[in-house]
């Protein structure tokens, strides 16, 4: 226990700072009572914070400042993950700070994922916390058409979540290693245009089904547009 954060600095060379915000972690490591007032050189400070993509490099350079390192390394798991010791980290920074931090990271996190310098994993978790934030606004769209089609909403939950344990959910597509569009030769150009193809199809049943009942679905349409672009194959509705 520690009433400062710079008494968790006199005392730790490894120190994880988990707060909500900008402000917040740019106080806990450069206010009055500070990490950085006392931190010997050396440590590591990890920010597993959702910031601003360019925080992290402005940090690390006021902590290098002190030769302190300062990595970033959000997390991905929720609070089952923190719980069972199986988060995921997305680390930006130094090989040699990131080495120092793989064993005492071991104790919460069963991957450890170095993504590049410093800034590197904050950049990947705000493209992580796009899927999950706009998987949930089309969870909502399809609650509401499930609703009105009379389905039970509790039974559809157990089904989806049980599915998407099975499948992967939206990351079982996430093969590609460029956002570039698929060259036709590329092994996964057939399977994902055929999934292109069923995505559409039921995409178009799913907008019928809440036309008839009254349900507007703008996440469905957008989807509809998108879904071609996103796999990186062409968009190409069949014909009904």
């Amino acid at each position: 226990m520690a009433a400062t954060p710079a008494e968790v600095a006199e005392r730790a060379t490894v120190i994880s700072i988990m707060v909500r915000d900008d402000a917040q972690v740019t106080e806990v490591l450069t206010g009055t009572d500070g990490i950085l007032s006392t931190a010997r050189p050396g440590t590591v400070v990890a920010v597993h914070s959702t910031v601003e993509a360019d925080t992290p490099a402005r940090l690390a350079a006021l902590a290098a400042e002190h030769d302190v390192h300062l990595i970033d390394a959000p997390v991905s798991g929720g609070g089952m993950g923190a719980a069972s010791g199986t988060l995921a980290l997305m680390v930006g920074g130094s090989d040699e700070a990131v080495e120092l931090v793989r064993e005492p990271f071991a104790s919460f996190a069963s991957l450890v994922a170095h993504l590049g310098p410093v800034g590197a994993g904050t950049r990947a978790k705000l493209a992580r916390n796009l899927i999950t934030f706009a998987a949930f606004a089309a969870v909502g769209e399809a609650l509401a058409l499930a609703d009105a089609a009379g389905v039970d909403l509790a039974l559809l939950g157990k089904v989806v979540r049980h599915s998407d344990q099975v499948t992967g959910g939206p990351g079982s597509v996430m093969l590609r290693t460029s956002a570039a569009a698929l060259d036709p030769t590329d092994g996964l150009h057939d399977v994902f245009v055929h999934t292109r193809g069923l995505g559409e199809k039921d995409l178009q049943l799913a907008l019928s089904l809440g036309q008839d009942l009254g349900v507007d679905l703008p996440v469905a349409r957008l989807a509809l547009e998108q879904l071609g672009a996103a796999l990186g194959v062409p968009h190409q509705i069949p014909p009904t």
